[in-house]
């Protein structure tokens, strides 16, 4: 998972947290970033290019909802793998502008999950529904 170029850009030209540019921070970032490639890299796995690319907008549906790791972690991994990511290269660059940039990737995320969650439950409810009528 590769962050924007624009996201690294505005953090390097805005001042930086002088408190934060610290190894304490620095390597708490890089943590925070190695769980969300984690959770962004084994939902690929699990969710395969077709499952991560919006197949089920297309009606290209896996068998079943993916429930095993990560989604048996939490809802919406590669979003919140995502954001950890943002949030992590912010710390590690002792960036306000980045943890600004963050929450507004984290709002924009909560927004879409709320859109995304009930449609995407609502189509394999229906597909459940389908199978067990045949």
């Amino acid at each position: 998972c590769c962050l924007p170029n624009s996201f690294t850009e505005a953090m390097k030209s805005q001042p930086k947290l002088e408190g934060w540019d610290c190894h304490w921070t620095y390597y708490s970032g890089l943590a925070i970033s190695a769980v969300g490639t984690l959770f962004v890299t084994s939902s690929f796995l699990a969710l395969g290019f077709t499952g991560t690319f919006l197949g089920d907008y297309f009606g290209i549906l896996m068998e079943e909802k993916v429930t095993s790791f990560p989604f048996s972690i939490l809802d919406n991994p590669m979003y919140w793998g995502s954001t950890a990511i943002y949030l992590g290269w912010s710390l590690m660059h002792a960036s306000p502008a980045g943890l600004l940039l963050t929450a507004v990737v984290a709002i924009s995320y909560t927004i879409a999950v709320l859109y995304e969650g009930p449609f995407t439950e609502e189509i394999y409810r229906r597909k459940q529904k389908g199978v067990k009528s045949k």
